[in-house]
């Protein structure tokens, strides 16, 4: 999958953390008519409509993960970047904290997980096709 221009501070990508990915899968695509196909690491699938166009932002159907100490429930977005580490730094500064350290996606661009003040989770991406 190609990986679309993405401008600044647009709500890039989502996820949907799953116990078990199968049953998820069946459920999105007879509730939504979506199509799911592997991309990236095991059990990690794009979500795509029925006719191969994206739902919106990026979609993924993937096992659940641990970003709070706990099961992370509902969808998971990501906010485009243009600076990763910058973003750290001020999302950090205003209150944040770290909850996954930046982590490349080959193909991709970098990663990192914030919570908000409150405890809420997002991403945030610095998109680059050439990260390695």
């Amino acid at each position: 999958m190609e990986i679309p221009q993405i401008p600044v501070g647009t709500l890039s990508h989502f996820a949907i953390n799953a116990d078990d990915v199968d049953a998820t899968r069946r459920f999105y695509e007879a509730a939504f008519a979506w199509r799911f196909e592997p991309w990236g690491p095991p059990g990690f699938l794009h979500v795509q409509r029925e006719d191969g166009s994206l739902p919106g932002p990026i979609g993924a159907l993937q096992g659940r993960r641990d970003l709070l100490g706990g099961p992370t429930n509902g969808f998971e977005c990501t906010v485009a970047v243009a600076d990763v580490e910058a973003t750290r730094r001020t999302a950090t500064e205003a209150g944040g904290r770290v909850l996954m350290e930046r982590s490349t996606i080959p193909g991709v661009g970098h990663l990192i997980f914030l919570a908000d003040p409150s405890g809420n989770v997002v991403g945030a991406m610095q998109y680059d096709a050439s990260a390695e």
